[in-house]
């Protein structure tokens, strides 16, 4: 039988292409139950829904032309967590499968390829997953609601389409930045990725983010982009200083009501310029706010979408092999994927599961990896009142995460702070506050 294969969707197009070897853009989503995991049962659950989502069951293939998804023919093979989050994923095991699934403990976790999808696309299958293992271990009977589907149809073609194809726009967005402050530090010669989480009340947030007038992702951003400019205001004068950007993915599937499970999100650049002068953290939140409603419109990001797709319709690029079309995408992506910004915050947003699921997952969480050329990023997701502020590196220097904790402190937010630091310590606002 003929294997099912898929073109990669507009956004998977440069992720093989700026991979390098020691890095690739991945991310991971987890679910911690109230019982340790049992894996037996958690391996039917996989084999269960590898038909339901063949796009995740999928391998990387390099063709003449492009890179493409083919269904693998190993199986994805459930296995025990180990090291540290996002460990780096090498071409020999994306030939195999692009999609890991890990449990200790009591946790289970999903890390993905970034060609796979995006982080909404990937909740849809960690709350699959999820239901499916609770339903064979304890016999739930689980509604087809919300994220839930019937594992018995079969996948729908809305679910597989490449929507940045289907929502361009016919003139496409031009224009480049200046290039952001670059943070920096020392790298982990072994690659260990340094991970802090800072554990928040959900309405406190809300709470304080509302006092403002703004959105909780605003609010952090606004938090982030103060903690960054700290930190340049210690190295560099400020005549010579450059822009402080926070880049904050947008979900498209709830401008355009899209159902895919592909990628289907774009970044904005949001921030200021230290040389104009000081902000408080309010004027950053209120600044970053503004500029995410001006630009996250269907007309303003349909105009980026055609920025991405027009490549893909240059007969020449079209036509040239995939060595060539990696050459291209390797330098634009250097002087404009990640030029615009200092790091990433990605806010999933708050996680809804059904009631009877709700006893069973006492916590979920979402981590994106460092970027390839700046060592820092941040992830948020909410569940069950608590928001989860997923701090990454790959460098030593900790500073960035003590300050932005400590703003957050100093703003009335207690975190509570967890880490997998060597250090073994961060000190937030004065004290040491820390679980291994």
């Amino acid at each position: 039988m003929q294997k099912q294969w898929y073109r990669l969707d507009t956004a998977a197009l440069i992720f093989p292409a700026v991979a390098k070897r020691d890095w690739c853009n991945a991310f991971r989503l987890s679910v911690t139950l109230n019982e340790p995991v049992d894996p037996e049962v958690l391996q039917k659950a996989v084999e269960k829904l590898a038909k339901r989502f063949p796009s995740f069951f999928v391998t990387l293939r390099k063709g003449f032309f492009w890179y493409y998804l083919e269904e693998s023919r190993h199986p994805v093979t459930v296995r025990e967590d180990y090291a540290y989050p996002l460990t780096f994923m090498r071409r020999r095991e994306l030939q195999k499968n692009c999609l890991r699934v890990l449990y200790y403990k009591n946790r289970i976790a999903l890390e993905f390829f970034h060609a796979l999808t995006d982080g909404r696309g990937g909740s849809v299958l960690l709350c699959n997953l999820t239901a499916c293992y609770l339903s064979l271990r304890y016999g739930l009977r689980l509604p087809v609601s919300g994220e839930l589907v019937d594992l018995a149809e079969a996948p729908r073609a809305e679910e597989l389409e490449d929507s940045f194809l289907k929502y361009t726009a016919e003139a496409a967005l031009g224009g480049s930045e200046t290039r952001a402050y670059r943070l920096r530090g020392t790298r982990e010669e072994d690659g260990f990725r340094h991970l802090t989480t800072g554990i928040v009340d959900t309405g406190a947030l809300v709470g304080l983010a509302r006092s403002y007038g703004v959105s909780v992702t605003a609010l952090l951003g606004g938090v982030m982009a103060r903690s960054v400019i700290a930190l340049q205001n210690q190295e560099v004068p400020r005549r010579r200083q450059r822009p402080v950007r926070i880049t904050i993915p947008v979900d498209l599937r709830r401008l355009y009501g899209s159902r895919t499970l592909r990628n289907f999100a774009l970044v904005l650049n949001t921030g200021v310029d230290p040389r104009f002068g000081d902000y408080s953290t309010e004027q950053l939140c209120k600044t970053i706010w503004h500029q995410l409603c001006a630009c996250a419109t269907p007309q303003y990001m349909a105009g980026m979408i055609a920025a991405n797709v027009l490549p893909q319709r240059v007969a020449a690029l079209r036509l040239a092999p995939v060595g060539v079309k990696n050459l291209v995408m390797k330098l634009v992506y250097l002087q404009r994927g990640e030029g615009g910004g200092c790091l990433n915050i990605s806010n999933l947003g708050s996680m809804s599961l059904p009631e009877e699921m709700r006893t069973y997952v006492r916590r979920m969480e979402f981590i994106i990896g460092p970027q390839r050329s700046y060592p820092n990023n941040c992830s948020v997701v909410s569940y069950g009142g608590k928001t989860y502020i997923n701090m990454i590196r790959s460098i030593r220097e900790k500073e960035l995460e003590r300050r932005f904790f400590s703003e957050l402190v100093a703003m009335g937010i207690p975190v509570e702070i967890e880490t997998n630091r060597r250090d073994r310590a961060l000190h937030i606002g004065g004290e040491t506050q820390c679980t291994v």
